[in-house]
């Protein structure tokens, strides 16, 4: 016993860790103060990318997709089940026509610029419905190869990066009311995290409708996945469904039917909140020089189209109809 002690204490003292990780983990920590915002994390990844690069990133993409399924069920613990509904109703018809015409629109364009089937397929898929999770979930079924992820990935996570900016700030010079700009940002906005990092800093209702919404709107992963094994011949793989949304509706039910829940809410969801910053700031770390420049250039037009066409599209019918 005491043997196997010696040994385990020796290897400890034995671990040496660069000086590269203990920047990176410091970066990490101060990630989690609430003085760090969410864009300001992106940048700080962004940064730590480029200059010392990420020590750890072959652990980065499980670790993002773990701690953002875990920061927005927390999320959930701050927000009233019933307005959730009736705020969720006005984004389900905009969900369905901006997938499918996003998805056509794609088809298309990716035929006029010559872009490879899988890939067009793959930034479609992510700017439809929800960045990198839908990536994920459909390039298997596709038999997409690393190479083309990767580019679809670098693609969708470039533009996320410029959404997290810009759009608070056209939504305050446009004077969009919360609820406007939350519908905006979930239609229009790839991923999850930079949703709910942009409805955030622009207020608490337009992130509970924001997350409402796109998190409704993740669930066409599935209808789609199975429209895919068509469009592609292929045999059907097994579909990954996000299985969190449920602990979302759940924490929203809870905090919602439980007093005691909703008391501890707003401590929940300040952890949750400080989950998803750190979030964004090892997304932002994993963009690497090499990343970024194996997008290419058509695939980057690509997914620049028909980000103007699904984002100026749903701003002009939101301002008109809402």
């Amino acid at each position: 016993m005491k043997k196997r002690l010696l040994l385990v204490t020796n290897n400890l003292l034995n671990l040496k860790i660069t000086t590269r990780e203990i920047i990176f983990i410091l970066f990490a920590v101060a990630c989690t103060s609430p003085l760090i915002t969410p864009p300001f994390a992106l940048i700080m990844g962004l940064i730590v990318a480029q200059f010392i690069g990420h020590p750890y990133l072959h652990l980065n993409h499980k670790a993002t997709h773990i701690l953002l399924q875990i920061s927005v069920v927390g999320l959930g613990f701050g927000m009233n089940i019933n307005q959730a509904i009736q705020e969720g109703k006005s984004g389900f018809l905009f969900t369905i026509v901006s997938i499918f015409s996003t998805l056509v629109l794609g088809f298309f364009l990716g035929k006029l610029l010559r872009v490879n089937k899988q890939t067009s397929y793959l930034v479609s898929v992510g700017t439809a419905i929800c960045g990198g999770s839908a990536i994920a979930a459909i390039s298997p079924i596709i038999k997409a190869e690393e190479k083309q992820i990767s580019v679809a990935l670098g693609t969708v996570f470039i533009l996320n990066s410029v959404a997290l900016f810009l759009f608070p700030t056209i939504g305050h010079w446009l004077h969009l009311t919360q609820t406007q700009f939350g519908l905006w940002a979930a239609i229009a906005i790839h991923d999850t995290s930079s949703v709910v990092g942009a409805s955030s800093k622009y207020g608490a209702n337009a992130l509970a409708i924001a997350t409402t919404v796109k998190l409704a709107r993740a669930l066409w992963i599935i209808p789609v996945a199975f429209l895919t094994t068509f469009i592609f011949k292929t045999s059907r793989s097994k579909i990954k469904i996000p299985y969190f949304i449920g602990l979302f509706i759940l924490a929203m039910l809870l905090n919602t039917f439980f007093p005691l829940v909703h008391a501890m809410g707003n401590t929940i969801v300040s952890f949750a909140q400080s989950g998803l910053t750190l979030t964004l700031f090892l997304i932002g770390s994993g963009l690497s020089k090499k990343i970024l420049q194996s997008v290419g250039f058509k695939p980057m037009l690509l997914g620049v189209i028909i980000w103007l066409f699904i984002s100026s599209t749903a701003l002009w019918v939101i301002i008109k109809l809402i």
